[in-house]
């Protein structure tokens, strides 16, 4: 990318060929960055993770839609 834009530098070139080929710089190590990066991606919560929340959502909705407070303990319980 530096060279690329070194050069621009040098060359007699338009404003409009310059922009072109510093977009096209730019574009090009962004890509390659992205792509470099997209590997080393990790899954940072598990399928079992999500289903204890979803678990325990579902309990406290019970807990929270219950009207007396020995309802709201057996559902607690449960």
């Amino acid at each position: 990318m530096f060279q690329d834009l070194q050069d621009l530098l040098e060359e007699k070139t338009t404003m409009e060929d310059n922009s072109k080929r510093i977009k096209e710089a730019l574009t090009s190590t962004c890509q390659e960055e992205l792509v470099r990066m997209k590997y080393h991606h990790n899954e940072w919560i598990s399928i079992e993770n999500l289903d204890k929340i979803h678990e325990k959502k579902n309990k406290m909705t019970a807990i929270n839609n219950s009207r007396t407070g020995t309802e709201k303990l057996k559902a607690q319980v449960e």
